[in-house]
């Protein structure tokens, strides 16, 4: 490790947070991590006495976000990476599945992290560094039925990192969108919001799909741990990049869909340009 950072990471009470939070502290790194709960917070602030700092913070409280990032930075000092992991799986068949779930779903995948992004950037502007990673998914570049408001919300915060990575170059400051494969975290287990199944129409289509995505849910081939590990590693880095997949599933899947996408432009590209005028 070059030298200790100070990270912010949204979310730390499972998942990849608490593995990440685990990680850097055994790095020598100083971790503030957002909690919900009391009991949540007592938890993480036990992993270490010195460097973990915890903070109840709900990330759809928007307007108390800017309060608790400036209270951190006048009393633990400037934040140099911001990780945001606080976030959900919304599964459901889009006809099925209610409006507000589908707000609720971007309140915090997508509207938490903005809101995250946009108290921190003033400070990171001002010194000339920083770096935020927004975690994402493989289902902001693929997608399967079921998961529409989820895969909606993880598009729109890969959209919204890429274009802040051009324009926060200029101040030194990166932004990685990572979007993790399968891993063996919650997001298909307790984590998950399910919408009530109402129409049988659907049924051949979504029910194998909910049900293998149960079974295989704790047994999935990515390991949180070294997922952590390869988000240290981009921290490390000088030229950290703007898209990270974590996971040869995430890999492969990824790769075939840019294949498909490219043998459809090609399919239509007389169509396409056929508008120029």
């Amino acid at each position: 490790m070059t030298s200790a950072k100070t990270i912010l990471i949204t979310g730390v009470s499972s998942g990849f947070g608490r593995a990440l939070a685990q990680e850097a502290l055994a790095a020598g790194h100083r971790v503030i991590g957002t909690v919900r709960n009391h009991e949540a917070l007592s938890a993480f602030e036990a992993l270490d006495a010195q460097r973990a700092f915890g903070r109840l913070l709900d990330v759809t409280d928007f307007e108390r976000i800017d309060e608790v990032v400036a209270e951190i930075e006048s009393t633990l000092g400037p934040i140099d990476v911001l990780v945001n992991n606080a976030g959900y799986g919304h599964e459901g068949i889009m006809e099925e599945s209610s409006l507000a779930e589908m707000r609720c779903q971007f309140d915090v995948n997508v509207f938490g992290a903005v809101a995250m992004i946009k108290a921190v950037l003033p400070g990171m502007r001002q010194r000339r560094r920083g770096h935020i990673i927004n975690i994402t998914s493989m289902g902001s570049f693929i997608t399967l039925p079921g998961i529409s408001y989820y895969c909606g919300s993880k598009f729109a915060l890969e959209g919204i990192s890429e274009t802040l990575s051009k324009e926060l170059n200029p101040f030194n400051i990166s932004v990685t969108a990572v979007a993790p494969g399968s891993f063996r975290t919650d997001w298909a287990g307790r984590s998950m919001v399910r919408s009530v199944r109402s129409i049988p129409d659907y049924d051949a289509l979504f029910d194998p799909i909910r049900q293998s995505r149960e079974e295989k849910s704790g047994k999935q081939l990515g390991d949180p741990v070294k997922a952590a590990r390869a988000m240290l590693a981009i921290m490390e880095s000088r030229n950290p990049p703007t898209h990270l997949l974590l996971g040869s599933d995430a890999l492969g899947l990824v790769r075939q869909k840019l294949a498909e996408l490219g043998q459809e432009i090609d399919e239509w590209e007389k169509l396409t340009c056929s508008t120029d005028g």
